[in-house]
């Protein structure tokens, strides 16, 4: 499996964006997501006030490089680059060895 990682410094970003940018992941980048051909699954993390990130897993070398450089193409005006004001400070490739799913099971959005 194939990773990609996509982090914004949260360090100069305006108040609040921690608020818009979980309003956005619930409202518009969740569906876009969900079941998009190629894709294994994606987490959107934060550290309020430091970092926002996704951690994209792809099926495929193809399937990442595809669309790491469709990202890549339109990073600085991408949705998470506009609301934070700046665009990705780390685009990072990696290989998932493995995935396990605890007891709890997998949860797709905050209850």
């Amino acid at each position: 499996m194939k990773g990609l990682t996509v982090r914004w410094s949260l360090e100069d970003a305006p108040a609040g964006v921690d608020e818009e940018l979980a309003s956005y992941v619930a409202e518009t980048s969740h569906a876009r997501f969900t079941g998009m051909a190629g894709l294994r699954f994606k987490t959107w993390r934060t550290r309020p006030g430091e970092w926002f990130e996704g951690c994209y897993v792809f099926a495929t070398d193809e399937e990442r490089a595809a669309f790491q450089r469709a990202f890549a193409d339109g990073a600085a005006e991408s949705p998470g680059s506009r609301i934070i004001g700046s665009p990705p400070i780390l685009v990072e490739e990696c290989d998932i060895v493995a995935i396990a799913e605890g007891a709890e099971g997998f949860e797709s959005t905050p209850e």
